[in-house]
């Protein structure tokens, strides 16, 4: 199905209808399958599954061949980068970046790299299905828009690299709104989307990481964790 008409078939689903899952995967990998650059406003919400919450913010990019940027800018200045063949992971205050290589890395950011790729939830997930309406703790969180639970494909790096499941929301233009993922023990990670903007002029620079004098890079088999 073109992209024209996936967008005439969205503009004609009455308002409060869900698609089938096909079409709602569809959409949403067609609405990133032709854009060469993308850039998005993030929130980020931590809960260490004991009561302990943390919230961050920042700009994210993306551009082909599964490149992204991720800049923390409040509370703390961070920095998550994925150039193709590494991920790495900042923070100016520590005065070290890590680094591993791409199918190494279990940081959960690493697949949505396939945004600005392939855009195949596939190479991610090893099944997808609608979340229903009643679905305890699984509720998109604006109204109208389509929520996805994600059985992610079993992790290379091993045990414990694995998430339960993750949720996808995306809003009536098929755009990646929200992504939650669930771990063992209630611990959860939610980032919420706005601002998309695509095909943006964005410096080649930016998806290289260029270590400032004096910080040590340390190699390490996974970042999973690194983030918070």
């Amino acid at each position: 199905m073109c992209l024209s008409l996936i967008w005439l078939f969205l503009a004609l689903v009455p308002h409060g209808t869900r698609l089938d899952v096909h079409d709602a995967v569809r959409a949403l990998e067609h609405r990133y399958h032709g854009a060469g650059t993308l850039k998005a406003a993030f929130y980020e919400r931590y809960s260490d599954g004991n009561g302990g919450i943390s919230a961050e913010s920042g700009t994210v990019y993306f551009s082909r061949p599964g490149r992204m940027r991720w800049e923390y800018q409040s509370p703390q200045e961070k920095l998550f980068l994925v150039d193709g063949a590494n991920a790495w992971f900042y923070v100016p205050a520590d005065h070290t970046a890590s680094r591993a290589k791409m199918k190494e890395s279990a940081d959960w950011r690493t697949p949505l790299a396939l945004l600005a790729g392939k855009a195949d939830l596939s190479q991610f997930c090893r099944k997808i299905e609608i979340v229903g309406p009643g679905s305890p703790g699984d509720e998109p969180f604006s109204s109208g828009d389509t929520l996805l639970r994600c059985i992610p494909r079993e992790s290379r790096s091993g045990p414990g690299a694995t998430f339960p499941y993750v949720l996808l929301e995306t809003d009536a233009e098929a755009r990646l709104a929200r992504v939650v993922i669930r771990e063992p023990g209630n611990v959860e990670t939610e980032f919420r989307f706005g601002n998309w903007e695509e095909n943006v002029p964005v410096p080649e620079v930016k998806f290289h990481f260029q270590p400032p004098p004096g910080v040590a890079i340390v190699d390490e088999e996974s970042l999973a964790g690194t983030i918070h």
